[in-house]
């Protein structure tokens, strides 16, 4: 099994910056791209950010593009998500996640096998 420890939450003013790192381990040889979730008050689960191992795919959700940018250091066994231009539309908790394979579609949370608890990001207006 997998497990994942994600970092780096708080509260923010609307404009700022924060940084989310997520802890990777046990059978991390088996995954193929990691991914980041979030989910607000009232709303489904919405897809963020996914990287593959070798860092060189990435994909990110419409809601997110040009403010987010999400990275690994294997070294660390680390995945970060830098989110810059916070909005407080960005409020959620937000989780990070293991993809089984290449091929399921990355914005599928049904993609995704391990799951961490969460980190709350708050954005005030």
């Amino acid at each position: 099994q997998v497990q994942l420890v994600e970092s780096g939450g708080g509260l923010v003013q609307a404009g700022g910056s924060l940084r989310l790192s997520c802890l990777a381990s046990g059978r991390t040889f088996s995954t193929y791209a990691m991914g980041w979730f979030r989910q607000a008050p009232g709303k489904e689960r919405e897809f963020v950010a996914a990287i593959n191992w070798s860092g060189l795919w990435k994909s990110y959700g419409e809601s997110v593009k040009g403010r987010f940018t999400i990275s690994r250091d294997n070294a660390k066994n680390t995945v970060a998500l830098q989110m810059n231009s916070l909005k407080p539309e960005d409020t959620a908790v937000y989780y990070c996640a293991t993809k089984r394979d290449t091929y399921s579609a990355a914005s599928s949370d049904l993609s995704y096998d391990y799951w961490g608890q969460g980190t709350q990001v708050t954005v005030s207006s």
